[in-house]
């Protein structure tokens, strides 16, 4: 439970600015960052360091958005993605793997059966699609 009210942190959560700091969290529109060897982005590249190289990855906005998210859900972490199509793949990797079967409604948006009975299958995870309006005696 946050010690905050949900308007608090909907205008301040998921950001904690230091002195002389923006108050409110800025905009990255830098698509790239600095770094002084290539060492060090090669040290991000191979996840030994955290850090941000490309916003496409990764941008300080993207991660104080994420980090305010994850306050007002009371969760352990957050990631936007960039379409609804991208939040769809995350979702279901995170639960599925090679040799699982995912079964979903034939009635889902068509990118979504697509990314199931094609892109999964290519990665080991079969589906099975079945009528929304089946009974579940009839699915059992």
């Amino acid at each position: 439970m946050s010690k905050y009210n949900i308007n608090t942190i909907c205008v301040q959560g998921g950001y904690e600015p230091k002195n002389g700091e923006p108050r409110v969290v800025p905009i990255v529109q830098s698509t790239t960052f600095k770094y002084e060897s290539s060492q060090q982005m090669g040290d991000l590249f191979d996840l030994k360091e955290s850090g941000y190289f490309y916003s496409r990855l990764a941008n300080p906005t993207n991660d104080a958005v994420a980090r305010k998210i994850c306050q007002l859900e009371g969760g352990v972490a957050a990631i936007l993605t960039s379409s609804g199509q991208a939040a769809n793949f995350y979702a279901i990797l995170n639960i599925a793997g090679a040799g699982d079967h995912v079964i979903a409604s034939s009635a889902i948006y068509g990118g979504t059966y697509n990314l199931i009975a094609n892109t999964m299958k290519n990665m080991g995870i079969e589906s099975t699609f079945v009528d929304p309006d089946i009974s579940a005696e009839e699915l059992a």
